[in-house]
């Protein structure tokens, strides 16, 4: 008892991060246990060895010229896949039919974090970046391979299996990604809320997921404030008849009043095994539901499925921000929006990343938050909003010029409008005092994160680099309506 005991606070002070420098989450399964086998690779493919001889306008004119050997090479040799795909695609944009990988069987969470176990299970996954300045947590994908085990087993012995609905109405956090991962790592179905929504709109996405249950954390901090989100999930799921359980997990030491659909989650957490078996999942079976802003109209929970979504993501992730091996890659959004699921999680992840994950504001303790965060962490690609950067213009330049960003390769920007353009190559320019030689502007759209271009990383110094599609949808979006069926005129990005 007291061992188990001493290994759920060590699991709650990594994953936490309370106070002073983290203690590591054991990493060993225990006596007379085994760790899940992983299914093995499949043959290699030819993407690696095509890259190193072909340029990336080269590629772009492959994926037009013949798309099957195109995406059909990347899927087979970057994913990890228990059953091999059949046919690349099945798709008639006429129908709205959209099929990515038939046949296939494969699991993201394997792919995100068993292959890298395997190869490399103490490098930094996430870095933690909290609401105070200094004292930010790192989980190593072992670490973070472990967690997602006992809450995906926590999630298994509470009832919840293959096709529900969990909602996630976390901030930033480390917790937050492993029940991402945890959810794909059973089939469940994810549905982030970000957590600065009202109880209102939390009940109505609830709801309309049929979610089965809720995870959440007592209070949450971002700019040296406390938000109390138990009281928000208190509120919205008293109109929410299909939940069943509402996980809680400890961010501050306030004590959450407790109440009958409620979980304890650390310490349901400690008494289950750091090993849960993948299930292998078809390929257009659902990955996760986002949904949509709700500012013309009823929010739509937007389907993610899991194969297309999980090499697109992977692909962007490492051509379109140049990611190379031993980076820090830094997006600073939310895990409530699509930016923060494809590269804050699932993108990084699949490609073995450190990924910063940014609990504050751009303005706390003060207005060069991000450019000490840089210098601090070493960030390599420093991924933001022109919301931000607009922000910061206000601010005296002394709150840059006293910070080191030399470690900062590839700057990126997400927007939906061009208008935005000037604010993202004069706000960078002046912020890092550096003439990049093209800015990343990104269509990151509540549909999908659309970000494909001919040129990641250009050699000549063009004004912004709007990305925009230029291929073949790989990403598997759908439109669905509130009762959870596919939009008739729906197409993919």
């Amino acid at each position: 008892m007291a061992a188990q005991t001493r290994r759920s606070a060590r699991l709650s002070a990594t994953l936490l991060g309370r106070c002073g420098t983290p203690v590591l989450v054991p990493t060993r399964a225990g006596p007379g246990q085994h760790r899940s086998p992983v299914p093995a690779l499949p043959a290699p493919g030819t993407w690696s060895s095509r890259l190193s001889r072909m340029s990336h306008r080269d590629l772009y004119r492959l994926s037009i010229v013949d798309p099957d050997q195109f995406w059909g090479s990347a899927a087979a040799d970057r994913l990890r896949w228990s059953e091999p795909f059949h046919r690349v695609r099945d798709c008639d944009l006429s129908t709205g039919r959209i099929a990515w990988f038939l046949g296939g069987k494969i699991n993201v969470s394997v792919n995100c974090l068993d292959v890298h176990v395997e190869t490399h299970p103490d490098r930094v996954a996430l870095i933690w970046e909290r609401d105070e300045p200094g004292t930010e947590v790192k989980v190593t994908y072992r670490e973070l391979l472990d967690t997602t085990c006992r809450l995906a087993n926590t999630l298994k012995s509470h009832g919840i299996q293959k096709g529900d609905r969990v909602a996630v109405y976390m901030p930033v956090s480390p917790l937050a990604v492993a029940s991402m991962l945890a959810c794909a790592r059973i089939g469940a179905v994810h549905t982030v809320v970000f957590a600065g929504f009202s109880s209102e709109a939390l009940a109505g996405r609830i709801q309309d997921a049929q979610c089965k249950a809720v995870v959440t954390f007592n209070q949450g901090v971002r700019g040296g404030r406390l938000i109390d989100l138990k009281a928000t999930v208190d509120s919205a799921v008293k109109n929410c008849p299909t939940v069943q359980h509402v996980f809680v997990a400890q961010r501050t030491e306030n004590p959450a009043v407790m109440g009958q659909l409620d979980v304890p989650l650390e310490e349901a957490m400690s008494s289950q095994s750091p090993v849960c078996p993948a299930e292998p999942l078809d390929s257009e079976d659902l990955l996760f539901l986002l949904y949509t802003s709700g500012s013309t109209g009823k929010p739509k929970g937007i389907v993610h499925t899991q194969a297309g979504y999980l090499l697109y993501t992977s692909l962007t992730h490492q051509y379109v921000f140049d990611h190379q091996d031993g980076d820090v890659f830094g997006c600073v959004a939310d895990v409530g929006w699509i930016t923060g699921h494809s590269y804050v999680v699932y993108g990084p992840l699949c490609n073995g990343s450190t990924t910063v994950l940014f609990e504050s504001t751009p303005v706390y303790p003060d207005p060069g938050r991000y450019w000490e965060t840089v210098q601090r962490l070493k960030i390599s690609q420093f991924y933001g909003a022109p919301t931000a950067l607009r922000l910061l213009l206000k601010y005296d330049e002394s709150f840059v010029k006293k910070y080191d960003r030399s470690s900062l390769r590839t700057l990126g920007s997400v927007s939906g409008s061009l208008r935005s353009a000037r604010c993202v190559r004069v706000s960078l320019t002046r912020l890092t005092e550096e003439r990049f030689p093209a800015p990343l502007q990104t269509d990151g759209l509540w549909l999908q994160p659309l970000h494909t271009s001919e040129s990641p990383v250009s050699t000549e110094d063009p004004p912004v680099q709007q990305t925009a599609a230029s291929g073949p949808a790989l990403s598997d979006g759908r439109g669905w309506s509130s009762e959870l069926r596919p939009e008739k005129n729906s197409l993919p990005l």
